[in-house]
């Protein structure tokens, strides 16, 4: 059986200084979620959804400075894990083509495996933590929260959405899009009740700034 607790020691020595929001804490959150759309999913393999949930951000662009050493590296320790050569292939394929920013101008066809991790990361960036996540990231890389005469961006580029662009721009040009990009029906019936919760932080937000409320 495969060791999940040395795969969580890996995890949160790599992220033991993150400071963006896609520390050790937001991986438990996502693995939670993950596990929770296992057992809602027929057929899928509980050890790979594991496996991606827990490692997804150990090669993260935004987390890491080499992508590619990152990915070696995890290659390396899948290896160490005795994870099966099929598992290993699938966990890295779910982690280098699930984020967001990957599919802006590839849409990945993700395994069943990967569309539960994918779903599990995307739940945990809307709502109520997706909302105190979005502004700790935004001071964190030294967004503005919002400035009126800075529209939403569209059909942007990999490249164009890692440009900076104010906090409530980024609930417009991602976090709201999120809930018709699930996968799973478990993940549509939790994107929608969290979906709504960010509209209506939105219009209080609007109301206020405009000094309505």
């Amino acid at each position: 059986m495969m060791d999940l607790e040395a795969v969580k020691d890996f995890v949160r020595d790599e992220l033991v200084d993150e400071k963006s929001g896609h520390d050790y804490i937001h991986i438990e959150r996502v693995l939670t979620n993950a596990l929770m759309l296992v057992k809602e999913t027929p057929g899928a393999n509980e050890d790979v959804v594991s496996l991606a949930a827990l490692l997804h951000d150990v090669i993260d662009e935004k987390v890491v400075d080499d992508v590619n050493a990152a990915i070696q590296q995890v290659r390396i320790k899948l290896r160490e894990w005795d994870v099966s050569d099929d598992d290993l292939a699938e966990v890295l394929d779910i982690i280098t083509h699930m984020s967001f920013s990957k599919n802006l101008e590839t849409h990945y066809e993700l395994t069943l495996n990967g569309q539960i991790v994918q779903d599990a990361d995307r739940l945990d960036a809307i709502g109520a933590i997706g909302i105190g996540r979005t502004f700790y990231y935004g001071g964190h890389v030294g967004n503005l929260m919002y400035n009126p005469n800075d529209a939403a961006r569209e059909n942007l580029s990999h490249d164009e959405y890692r440009k900076n662009s104010t906090v409530i721009n980024h609930f417009h040009e991602k976090l709201l899009k999120l809930e018709g990009m699930m996968n799973t029906d478990k993940a549509k019936q939790l994107a929608a009740r969290r979906t709504a919760f960010m509209r209506v932080f939105l219009d209080e937000f609007d109301a206020e700034w405009q000094g309505n409320r």
